[in-house]
């Protein structure tokens, strides 16, 4: 069987597209992606077979090229960084093709902390963007907070089943549900970053409960205080 990679391209703009990727993609055959992250890397495509996906007919995508790859080099693109959020897909690319090598991108969390100047090294970084159960990752959201963490946040948009439906308006009604004071909490909600259709709210958690945000978004809970050298001398 031929090369097959999974790499990271990055939040949307093609500048955050690594050097490393783009020179994978060029010397690939095949690229196997849904449109928003092939859009990212649309400049590298040209004489490629391209498999555009959805969530529906991905995996007769994998079966098709699995069969006929060859010694082809087949590339899957995720937006963002391959090593977060999309576990799921990873592991049956691994079970499909057995040998898949694995190459990070920039994730939409690392812009979203830089953008709010909240350091991840002090976060508790949470994904709900999968399709099993969620209700673990609220209890950890909920510890975290009171632990007095800030948290970045990937909701889970799910909008054909609305009890797994749980984006920002879900999510700041559920904490007021849990006995938290959204209305004294801060966050920030990012959507489309690094593309000219990036958006920007920040305001109190309180405030999402009539609010409806894309399914590129991500939330970052901020509780951050600073902590510079000078205060340890």
């Amino acid at each position: 069987m031929g090369k097959v990679f999974a790499v990271g391209v990055g939040p949307g703009s093609p500048k955050y597209v690594t050097e490393i990727v783009k020179e994978i993609v060029l010397n690939s055959d095949i690229v196997i992606g849904y449109k928003y992250t092939l859009n990212t890397i649309e400049t590298l495509l040209k004489n490629k077979e391209i498999h555009e996906v959805t969530m529906k007919d991905q995996e007769d995508a994998y079966q098709k090229v699995s069969k006929t790859i060859g010694n082809k080099t087949c590339v899957i693109p995720f937006t963002g960084d391959v090593n977060f959020s999309e576990s799921e897909v990873v592991d049956r690319l691994i079970e499909i093709f057995g040998d898949v090598q694995i190459i990070p991108g920039i994730s939409s969390i690392q812009v979203a902390a830089s953008k709010a100047r909240v350091p991840i090294d002090k976060s508790k970084v949470i994904t709900m963007h999968i399709s099993t159960s969620i209700e673990e990752k609220k209890l950890e959201l909920q510890k975290a907070l009171i632990d007095g963490f800030s948290v970045i946040l990937v909701p889970r948009p799910w909008p054909k089943e609305p009890s797994k439906h749980f984006m920002q308006s879900e999510i700041a009604t559920y904490l007021k549900d849990q006995g938290f004071d959204t209305s004294n909490m801060k966050v920030h909600v990012f959507e489309f970053l690094t593309t000219d259709k990036e958006t920007h709210f920040v305001g109190k958690v309180k405030d999402l409960e009539v609010k409806q945000f894309s399914d590129l978004s991500v939330m970052v809970f901020d509780q951050t205080k600073l902590e510079s050298y000078i205060n340890f001398k």
